[in-house]
């Protein structure tokens, strides 16, 4: 009887063995034994498996679950690593004129280098190159992280700016509102405000949030922030003007300006003297009721604060910097050469006093958004490595490290609206993912050591990540050397 029970056993494992085989689930790839980083909740889960199929996670689990469970074409090794979601640079800028596209388009790929999947082009004067690149990007054509863009900005008459659409009337900005939003089909809508005039301004944010579509740009002085937030602006970019908000005479400042009682200088001066916490944090507690996003772009004033002690000269990446976009920096560091020891001091101080407010707006609810306005003409700001030293910028003036994480990977997908497929590692969302080899909780630094970036659902090991770095040096020595340099 013994012999025919352990017989009937070994013949029903025969039977079940291949029917739980048959029943595994195809995959593409699993990224086994990993700590998954929930951004959300700031807090590390160990011992995952990660299932992606296509461009989707399809899966997410305890690793020996998953194996039991899915069978994939390709595993990554996962142990003693961690997984977070594709980073996002919010703020970024192509530019420098026709001449320069092809030096453009080689930043791409640093990039994804750098653990970024999705960029937020702030509009340079290449709208419809970097229109393009969208669309490429998108269909599989070009290589770069997804592109979402503002295509040409809005501007006044005769502006500053190059590649703007000028507007003087409303009937102006109806029509650039109706091109950009049906013939351009652009994510957001950037507005700057070199020579718009406030009015017009704060026009083009009542109709652009009337259609439906987001807004960020630069607010005029002869404006309160408060006047912008109350029209519809969507983000905020730059610091600066976060600052602005929390100075007790704002208003009065602003109104003296547009009456020509005072220049820009003196309205300046008044306003890094009149700041004042209670008047500030209520401010912010305004955007958070509003939910206008802030976008620091902090590493950027911190370079130019200190190009007094740091010339940026033997930067390694400036090997990645074609010579036409590394002479856009020119104009920057020639005007800041020209400052002196009190102006010196006066930098040092003011980008103290930026940073000191990004705890408060912390505090009071804002969402904190990481973008690095690189690109061309902003002096060393690179694009790609950028992010990490925006992250580290954020940390020092007291951020923690999740919270810095957070405005990486899940404030970008949230001012888009679409926290339902970015910025989190769970079934349904895109499988756009960086696994890195230290844990970014303990310490921001560790989203450098970027081990692998998956984009799309397609990996891109240590050794491609390498070769794209190769790639675009190589490039750039080559322009070097057509350039004599």
């Amino acid at each position: 009887m013994k012999k025919l029970l352990t017989a009937l056993a070994a013949a029903l494992a025969v039977a079940i063995c291949p029917v739980a085989a048959a029943k595994q689930k195809a995959a593409d790839v699993v990224i086994r034994n990993v700590t998954v980083i929930d951004v959300e909740q700031a807090k590390p889960v160990a011992g995952q498996a990660v299932v992606l199929r296509g461009k989707d996670i399809v899966a997410v689990g305890p690793d020996a679950r998953i194996a039991r469970q899915w069978r994939a074409t390709r595993t990554v090794d996962g142990k003693h690593r961690f997984l977070i979601p594709g980073l996002w640079d919010m703020h970024v800028h192509f530019g420098g004129g026709p001449e320069l596209v092809e030096e453009n388009k080689a930043l791409l790929p640093l990039y994804v280098a750098h653990g970024i999947t999705t960029i937020r082009d702030a509009s340079g004067d290449l709208p419809e190159q970097v229109l393009a690149w969208r669309g490429e990007i998108a269909a599989g054509t070009l290589f770069g992280p997804r592109l979402l863009t503002s295509g040409a900005k809005i501007e006044g008459l005769a502006p500053v700016w190059k590649g703007t659409i000028e507007v003087g009337s409303e009937a102006d900005v109806d029509r650039t509102l109706e091109r950009l939003q049906q013939r351009d089909r652009v994510d957001f809508v950037k507005i700057t405000d070199s020579t718009l005039k406030p009015e017009l301004f704060l026009y083009a944010l009542r109709q652009a949030k009337a259609r439906g579509l987001r807004t960020s740009g630069h607010i005029p002085m002869a404006l309160t922030v408060g006047q912008a937030v109350d029209a519809g602006i969507s983000s905020i970019e730059h610091l600066d003007y976060a600052y602005k908000a929390g100075v007790k005479d704002e208003a009065q400042i602003a109104a003296e300006f547009a009456a020509g009682r005072i220049d820009r200088a003196e309205a300046n001066r008044r306003l890094q003297a009149g700041f004042d916490p209670a008047t500030a944090m209520a401010a912010y507690r305004n955007f958070a009721a509003k939910g206008v996003f802030v976008t620091p772009t902090l590493n950027g004033s911190r370079i130019i604060a200190w190009l007094d002690q740091d010339d940026h000269k033997n930067d390694p990446y400036l090997a990645y910097i074609g010579p036409k976009l590394r002479k856009t920096y020119d104009w920057r560091v020639q005007r800041a050469a020209q400052a002196d020891a009190a102006a010196i001091a006066a930098r040092h101080a003011h980008i103290d006093r930026m940073g000191a407010i990004l705890p408060m707006l912390q505090r009071a609810g804002v969402t904190i958004i990481a973008g690095t306005d690189a690109g061309f003409l902003n002096s060393f700001n690179y694009p790609g490595i950028g992010l990490h030293d925006e992250l580290s910028v954020f940390v020092k003036y007291g951020l923690t490290p999740g919270q810095a994480l957070a405005a990486a990977t899940r404030a970008g997908p949230a001012w888009f609206g679409q926290l339902d497929r970015y910025g989190a590692i769970r079934p349904g969302m895109a499988a756009d993912l960086v696994l890195l080899d230290r844990n970014p909780l303990q310490d921001i630094a560790a989203a450098r050591a970027v081990r692998a970036v998956v984009m799309g659902g397609k990996v891109h090991d240590r050794l491609a990540l390498d070769l794209m770095l190769t790639a675009a040096r190589n490039k750039v020595a080559a322009w070097n050397a057509a350039e004599g340099k």
